[in-house]
């Protein structure tokens, strides 16, 4: 038998109407009055009627987290603390949302179809994770989109995203510029003046980002970048061994890897082991964002810590409406240098 809203209202002794005012949220009721309306929902199991709701809403109770790869555990830990901040008090009927995970696989075009469908469903708030493409017609579309989900009450945050000016989205972005920027210092302050770079897909801003930081200090220090030492690939592991090869058959003499991120740090160090090289005595290795499986390689990678599980969560917390947005609409979230047992000053 199917519980009407009715019986909620008779369970709790109420009318419909207040029934409706606590599980719609657009009314202010007495707590003691919310309270036995939220029992009663639980004692009778009520499944308020999500597609009715989201016609007469204006928005429904989805929310959607765009990642580029659910597999990489840089989206994955955001992904995973924006989910535990959605939800109402003790995952209460009439408060929870549905948390959706839409993996792009780094495609601009799945971007932009799911931005469409959760643009659709009326989606709660939009959190979209990582960096951007840096294509300009890409940029305008999902600039569009954005600007169409904020007008019809979506809340969207961009986390460790650029901003996206004009388009009504809270960016927390990561200073992966000064990140860049800091590790490089690093190695050259143990003495390194030989450092390959392996970095991620041109197109995009989280690559260009780290790169820029890691020319700047090259270039306050005086040291002059061959074109050859920069190697571009995907951020994961076959990458960095496959990149780490070539860098060491166009210069052999290298005595640091600075790596667009951990994973692709993981091939960095695999590649110079096969090739009877070690860390950091040979070679130096260093990496960025801090993974969990940074500390446990052997040696341990020196590495950017980015704050992924605090940044997912505030996201989560102001998408709910939780928390207040950063002044302007922009935070900058600053890495914190991790020195490990994979950075050493060069050998002889």
């Amino acid at each position: 038998m199917t519980v009407t809203l009715a019986d909620v209202a008779a369970r709790a002794q109420v009318s419909p109407a207040t029934v409706s005012r606590v599980l719609n949220g657009n009314y202010p009721v007495a707590a003691s009055t919310r309270e036995r309306v939220l029992r009663a929902v639980d004692e009778l199991d009520y499944v308020l009627n999500g597609p009715a709701s989201a016609l007469a809403a204006a928005t429904s109770d989805l929310v959607g987290i765009l990642v580029n790869d659910i597999a990489d555990p840089f989206f994955g830990i955001m992904a995973s603390a924006i989910q535990s901040e959605i939800g109402g008090p003790g995952g209460r009927a009439g408060g929870e949302r549905l948390a959706v995970v839409c993996n792009t696989g780094g495609s601009p075009e799945r971007e932009l179809t799911y931005l469409t469908l959760l643009q659709r469903q009326r989606a709660a708030a939009v959190v979209l994770t990582g960096g951007a493409v840096e294509d300009a017609p890409h940029a305008a579309a999902v600039a569009a989109k954005l600007r169409k989900l904020a007008e019809a009450g979506t809340r969207v945050v961009l986390c460790g995203r650029p901003p996206a000016p004009d388009t009504g989205a809270i960016a927390l972005t990561f200073d992966n510029r000064g990140g860049g920027r800091e590790l490089t210092e690093h190695l050259i302050g143990l003495g390194h003046r030989r450092l390959g770079y392996i970095a991620g897909p041109e197109e995009r801003t989280t690559t260009r980002h780290r790169l820029e930081g890691h020319r700047a200090a090259l270039e306050a220090h005086g040291i002059a970048e061959d074109p050859g030492w920069t190697v571009h690939g995907r951020y994961d592991r076959r990458s960095g061994y496959e990149a780490t090869l070539e860098l060491l058959r166009r210069d052999p003499t290298l005595t640091a890897v600075v790596a667009a991120n951990d994973s692709v740090a993981l091939g960095a160090c695999a590649a110079l082991r096969d090739s009877g090289l070690r860390i950091p005595e040979d070679v130096s290795v260093a990496g960025f964002d801090d993974l969990p499986f940074s500390i446990d390689a052997v040696p341990s990678l020196t590495t950017v810590r980015l704050p992924l599980s605090e940044a997912g969560a505030r996201a989560g917390r102001i998408a709910m409406g939780r928390e207040e947005p950063p002044p302007g609409g922009i935070a900058t979230i600053r890495g914190e240098l991790m020195v490990r047992g994979s950075s050493g000053g060069p050998r002889g």
